[in-house]
C-alpha cells in the first residue's frame, strides 16, 4: 500500500510557521540584534527543508532520484520564503518600531567604521530609509532561495535513491 505524499504547501506552511514563531519569540525578547539567533533562524529551514525531502522520499519508497527530491524540496522553500515575506511585510507595518531600532543599528555600524563619513553615513540612512521595504523583501526573497536550494541540494544528496523505472510514475513530483 502506498503513502500518501504530503503536499509541499503543507510542508512550507509548517516550516514557515515554526520560523514566523522563532521570529516573533527573538523580536520581543529584543534579540533580533544578536546575529546568532538570525543565523539559527536560517538554521530552522535549513533542517526543515532537509527533513521535509527525507520525508518525501520515505512515503515514496525512495523511489526516486536527485532531480526530483531537489525539486521537492525547492518548492518547499519557495512556500516558505513567500510566508515569510508575507510575514516581514505585515510586521514591520503593524511594529514599525522594529524598522526603527534596525535602522539605528545600521548607523551604528557605519559610524563604527572609521572610512566612511558623517556625510556618506546620512546618505546611505536617507536611501535606506526610502528603500526599507525594497531592501527587505528583496534581501528576504535572495537570502530564503539561496538558502532553500543549498538546503534542497544537500537533502536531496542525502536522502536514499532507489528509483524504479516501471513502478507507478504518478507519484513523482508531488
Amino acid at each position: 500500500m502506498q503513502q500518501k505524499i504530503t503536499s509541499t504547501t503543507v510542508k512550507g506552511f509548517i516550516i514557515g510557521l515554526i520560523m514566523i514563531a522563532f521570529s516573533l519569540t527573538v523580536s520581543f525578547l529584543g534579540l533580533q540584534s544578536n546575529s546568532i539567533f538570525q543565523w539559527f533562524g536560517y538554521g530552522i529551514f535549513l533542517i526543515g527543508i532537509i527533513l521535509a525531502i527525507s520525508q518525501y522520499g520515505k512515503q515514496l519508497n525512495y523511489n526516486s532520484k536527485f532531480g526530483d527530491y531537489f525539486a521537492h524540496g525547492f518548492k518547499v522553500s519557495a512556500v516558505v520564503t513567500l510566508l515569510m515575506i508575507v510575514f516581514l511585510i505585515i510586521f514591520m507595518t503593524v511594529f514599525p518600531e522594529f524598522k526603527d531600532k534596525a535602522m539605528d543599528e545600521a548607523r551604528k555600524s557605519m559610524n563604527a567604521k572609521n572610512n566612511i563619513s558623517e556625510e556618506q553615513v546620512e546618505k546611505a540612512m536617507d536611501i535606506t530609509k526610502k528603500f526599507f521595504m525594497v531592501f527587505l523583501i528583496g534581501g528576504a526573497l535572495l537570502g530564503y532561495l539561496l538558502f532553500g536550494a543549498i538546503a534542497s541540494l544537500i537533502g536531496a544528496a542525502i536522502t536514499k535513491k532507489d528509483p524504479q523505472p516501471f513502478q507507478d510514475i504518478n507519484q513523482i513530483g508531488e
